[in-house]
């Protein structure tokens, strides 16, 4: 299904408005969302309907990111740098998936749907750590792992407003990279 962009900006304040209100009615979702309850029922129909559109579409973003982004050839640092700043372009839907799924099930191997995007992060972090930039103690399955639950953690606090979105992407790049030991000189 082709979402148009004023889709998609309904998709992305139906997925603030879910999560804001977990219980809330279709005619909640839709005053929440700033549209009609009978633009929402045309949308989607019902709410199941909308829960499983948001799902697709939360898919179809993920694997965006990871296309968008050259994982196999292109330089790790600045694909680590562009994969967390896709991450964060995607913020509604990332928390809307986070309220569906936990980050450490969206991994498993109990949904097929998500496969593709966690074996691509497992081979960038592996051909990281072949060419020499990550750290080869830690298995790139659970690079992939930190990675996403870094990612839905920061996106979490941010709506709960421990933290600003506007220093998110370098919190978690330096956080991912050099961990939280204050540098000391040598």
């Amino acid at each position: 299904m082709h979402l148009t962009p004023q889709d998609e900006r309904l998709i992305k304040a139906l997925a603030q408005a879910i999560v804001d209100r977990p219980r809330a009615t279709l005619k909640e979702l839709a005053e929440s969302a700033g549209v009609s309850k009978a633009t929402l029922h045309r949308f989607c129909g019902t709410r199941d309907n909308l829960v499983q559109m948001m799902e697709n579409h939360g898919e179809t973003i993920l694997n965006r990111i990871i296309a968008a982004i050259d994982l196999e050839h292109g330089e790790p640092l600045a694909a680590l740098r562009a994969l967390i700043s896709e991450h964060l372009t995607h913020r509604e839907m990332l928390m809307f998936l986070l309220f569906q799924y936990h980050p450490d099930t969206l991994c498993s191997d109990d949904d097929d749907r998500w496969q593709g995007y966690c074996d691509a992060l497992d081979a960038f972090f592996l051909r990281g750590q072949q060419l020499g930039v990550f750290r080869i103690d830690i298995p790139a399955a659970v690079f992939t792992e930190l990675f996403l639950t870094m990612i839905f953690g920061m996106v979490d606090a941010e709506r709960r407003g421990r933290a600003a979105s506007a220093n998110s992407l370098n919190v978690l790049e330096q956080l991912f990279l050099h961990g939280a030991l204050v540098p000391r000189p040598q």
